[in-house]
């Protein structure tokens, strides 16, 4: 259906026709017509509308299928419920469909749309890297142990700062020099622990070789439990 305005209007040839602009992806300049035309591996990060939690996304895409999500939550309680649905309905499903599928949490469906506009804008992770990466790259994400690597420090005016989680893992202990001031600290690597209680090994001798320090621990005047002192 025209409107009577458009049907009085003289035609005019319409000039040259270009197609969309190409965009880079796996280390071709791909002209994206379909959701077939799209691949990439990339990240991304959603919040909700309280923004209580966030959710870090990692979608690896071929031929416009998500063939691999990662999914990390952190923040909220109720998001890692959402997460392990969040796993099962995304992968399969072509991006334009994922987009618009309730991922049951908004810091995922949001993780979802800002992941959606870097892959069919060609700013994906892996826009020149010939080929793409194969499905299960995403895993890297997480290191030995599988598990995501997270930051938590917490501090008042009055008592200071207090590291209770880093890369490394679980903050046990830390040290302090004659001034007080952090010079270091101990963390027992959670995720290599539990790998070898499970193949086997006495819980408090895994305890012990996946323990470690970093900086100036042993120059250390006192030493304190960041979660109790």
């Amino acid at each position: 259906m025209y409107s009577h305005e458009v049907e009085q209007m003289t035609c005019v040839a319409k000039g040259p026709n270009h197609g969309p602009a190409p965009i880079p992806q796996e280390g071709k300049w791909t002209q994206a017509k379909e959701i077939k035309d799209i691949n990439g591996l990339t990240h991304g990060v959603g919040w909700c509308a309280p923004q209580q939690g966030a959710c870090k996304l990692t979608l690896n895409v071929k031929d416009g299928v998500i063939q691999e999500a990662l999914v990390e939550t952190i923040g909220c309680t109720g998001m890692t419920h959402s997460a392990a649905m969040a796993a099962e309905i995304l992968t399969g499903k072509t991006i334009l469909e994922a987009m618009n599928t309730d991922l049951v949490c908004d810091a995922i469906n949001t993780a979802m749309r800002e992941l959606f506009l870097q892959i069919v804008y060609g700013r994906t992770q892996t826009a020149f890297s010939e080929g793409g990466l194969p499905i299960g790259a995403g895993l890297e994400d997480l290191g030995k142990g599988l598990r995501s690597v997270c930051g938590t420090m917490f501090s008042t005016v009055k008592k200071g700062p207090r590291y209770l989680e880093m890369a490394e893992g679980y903050v046990n202990k830390i040290a302090l020099d004659e001034n007080k001031e952090i010079i270091g600290y101990e963390f027992i690597s959670l995720g290599k622990m539990m790998d070898a209680i499970k193949k086997g090994v006495d819980a408090n001798e895994a305890l012990k070789k996946a323990t470690g320090t970093y900086g100036r621990f042993a120059e250390a005047k006192t030493y304190i439990d960041p979660r109790h002192e």
